[in-house]
């Protein structure tokens, strides 16, 4: 009988750090999705998870502050369609030591693609603004922002402070103020010309689809407002894109 004195061992260390985190994170109870839950947290680095009616959909991490970060998922999410924050439910595990060597998130993404899970993973969620170049991209079916498209219908308090003549700015105010105001990406090109233009809303609140139609009732002839399904645009030419969902043309709205 012949016996082996020696053999193959693969030690995985990446491996058995992946286990470590993700049993680190089922023994956590997911809280809602709120403001609350997220100021809880302290402002430290580490990796969290986020639950979709109990199903784990994305996986991430946080270079300096978990709170930070979260909130800013929060905050996209309460401005798309399709879904509600109601549903949504977040983990966080901080992890200080080594933790740019070491790619929590990553290791945790993994393992849970392997086991079906984490969708919104590597699919646009964690996207913030895609850059010029895709703007003329058409977006897939099982891309996070066509599933999930932004919502027009998104209200928000009038951006300009009121006056003894009401709520009046200039356009290139209106336009900073709604950039900051939306929970989505408001991208435009800037002009000197707007700075002369004078803007009145009327209304304590307004919807994202109401400040751009102002927007585009006031801008020049050549001025064109494009909603994305995940984001909007505005440039000084007119033209169609592949994605496109709506468009307002001075004043004018037309659906794709």
């Amino acid at each position: 009988m012949l016996l082996e004195n020696h053999a193959e061992f693969k030690l995985s260390i990446t491996k058995a750090l992946g286990d470590q985190l993700a049993a680190a994170l089922e023994d956590l109870t997911p809280a809602p999705l709120t403001m609350g839950n997220i100021r809880s947290l302290r402002p430290l680095p580490g990796v969290y998870q986020l639950y979709r009616n109990d199903d784990l959909v994305y996986v991430g991490k946080a270079d300096k502050s978990l709170p930070q970060r979260v909130e800013r998922h929060l905050r996209k999410i309460s401005g798309r369609r399709n879904i509600s924050l109601a549903e949504m439910a977040f983990t966080c595990l901080y992890v200080e030591e080594d933790f740019g060597a070491v790619a929590p998130e990553r290791l945790l993404i993994n393992k849970h693609r392997g086991q079906g899970e984490v969708p919104w993973n590597y699919n646009g969620f964690g996207n913030n603004d895609p850059g010029k170049r895709r703007d003329t991209t058409e977006v897939d079916a099982g891309h996070f922002d066509r599933q999930y498209p932004i919502n027009l219908e998104y209200s928000f308090p009038n951006p300009i402070a009121s006056g003894p003549q009401g709520a009046e700015a200039t356009l290139a105010e209106l336009l900073a103020a709604t950039k900051a105001a939306l929970p989505y990406v408001f991208r435009y090109e800037s002009s000197k010309t707007f700075e002369d233009i004078r803007v009145q809303l009327p209304t304590p609140h307004l919807t994202a689809d109401e400040a751009l139609r102002v927007i585009s009732e006031h801008s020049p002839a050549t001025w064109q407002v494009t909603a994305l399904p995940g984001y909007v645009i505005m440039y000084g030419k007119t033209e169609n894109y592949p994605s496109g969902m709506r468009y307002y043309r001075s004043g004018k709205v037309v659906d794709a």
